[in-house]
């Protein structure tokens, strides 16, 4: 059971030191409050859907945030899984009349999350990143510039975004081919 962060670095094969070091790096981000910070590790975490890493910062962010801030950052991870794969595709689609169609989908969510609009957002963003939805990485980033937030912040949750996803797809194809060790320590 991966039980914090170190946990996880300690656990990624040694040709993902890079990794390693971001992650530590990262953790020590100071462009970001508490919230925003260990809210993007979650929400990213969430969203790479590998158990390991989810478990792994879900325990570590747990020591730096509330109960409260981390349901809505699991929160953003869930209604951004829906609304990534619906925004892209619509904006993907050749035939542009979707994108005058509403969605019909139900995100009451992102109003009623119960924590700070804009963490919320920069949430949302990182975990677009992941999921590969420009439409919505704009959208987002459009709004947390809007709300007062640097381009150093937005891209401090963008290097979390990439770091944590490749940290879960170092863990995952490292059981598969690569390091048995990986396999080992899970």
């Amino acid at each position: 059971m991966m039980q914090s962060l170190e946990d996880l670095r300690n656990a990624l094969p040694e040709y993902a030191k890079d990794i390693k070091l971001n992650l530590s790096n990262l953790a020590a981000e100071e462009t970001l409050n508490p919230n925003q910070l260990w809210g993007t590790y979650l929400a990213c975490a969430m969203a790479t859907k590998q158990r390991d890493v989810i478990e792994a910062i879900s325990n570590e962010a747990a020591n730096h945030i509330g109960e409260d801030v981390r349901g809505a950052a699991c929160g953003a991870a869930t209604i951004m899984a829906m609304n990534n794969v619906y925004y892209r595709g619509v904006h993907l689609m050749s035939n542009k009349e979707y994108q005058s169609l509403p969605a019909k989908l139900r995100m009451t969510f992102i109003a009623g999350h119960g924590t700070d609009k804009v963490d919320f957002e920069l949430w949302c963003f990182a975990v677009s990143a992941i999921n590969g939805c420009g439409m919505c990485m704009d959208a987002h980033e459009a709004q947390l510039k809007k709300e007062g937030m640097t381009p150093e912040q937005i891209q401090a949750a963008l290097r979390i975004a990439a770091t944590v996803n490749a940290a879960a797809a170092t863990m995952e194809s490292a059981k598969c081919a690569c390091d048995t060790s990986v396999a080992a320590a899970a």
